[in-house]
């Protein structure tokens, strides 16, 4: 098993419970409407940055592979690699994200994709895994600091839907007369 593999099997990060609903001072300017915007364009931002971690994750098992053993996976392999959870659930975000998109800040993705590595060179597989290592780290860190606001969102807007609880009513559509 791969060191990305281990580490994604030893059990996924669970946010169980948000802290506790405090007013954010940056985030009370903002409508409902705007809040609710930002809210979700943070969580699409999350699904494709979760998208592009799973492909690191896959590129290092697939080196990994290759460099060992010698052979290619399948694309049938690839597809388990890339739509695992680790806990049983399919992944759907590869449904909604383009892998064409470009990250913020990290440029080096882009060329992990098209250059081919030597395997039987271990300088060469050793450089590109190191690569990989530190690609998948600044993701995580960059994902983190979406899920701290992904969370400090929907904390505001727990604090607006308490203090008007009508306010969450505007989520459901309304039929014309």
């Amino acid at each position: 098993m791969t060191a990305a593999r281990a580490s994604r099997k030893a059990g996924p990060v669970r946010r169980t419970s948000l802290a506790p609903a405090e007013p954010s001072p940056h985030l009370s300017e903002l409508d409902l409407v705007a809040l609710r915007s930002y809210r979700l364009r943070l969580e699409a931002e999350e699904e494709r940055v979760s998208y592009w971690r799973r492909l690191v994750h896959a590129r290092t098992d697939v080196l990994q592979a290759q460099s060992t053993a010698g052979f290619t996976l399948s694309v049938a392999a690839l597809a388990r690699a890339l739509g695992d959870t680790a806990t049983g659930r399919t992944r759907r975000v590869l449904l909604s994200v383009k892998p064409a998109d470009p990250l913020p800040e990290l440029p080096e993705l882009a060329e992990m994709w098209v250059t081919r590595v030597d395997t039987d060179d271990p300088e060469a597989v050793t450089d590109a895994l190191q690569r990989l290592a530190e690609a998948e780290h600044q993701l995580t860190a960059y994902r983190r600091a979406l899920h701290e606001r992904i969370d400090e969102a929907t904390g505001e807007l727990i604090l607006r839907y308490r203090e008007d609880p009508r306010a969450a009513l505007t989520l459901i559509p309304q039929e014309s007369p």
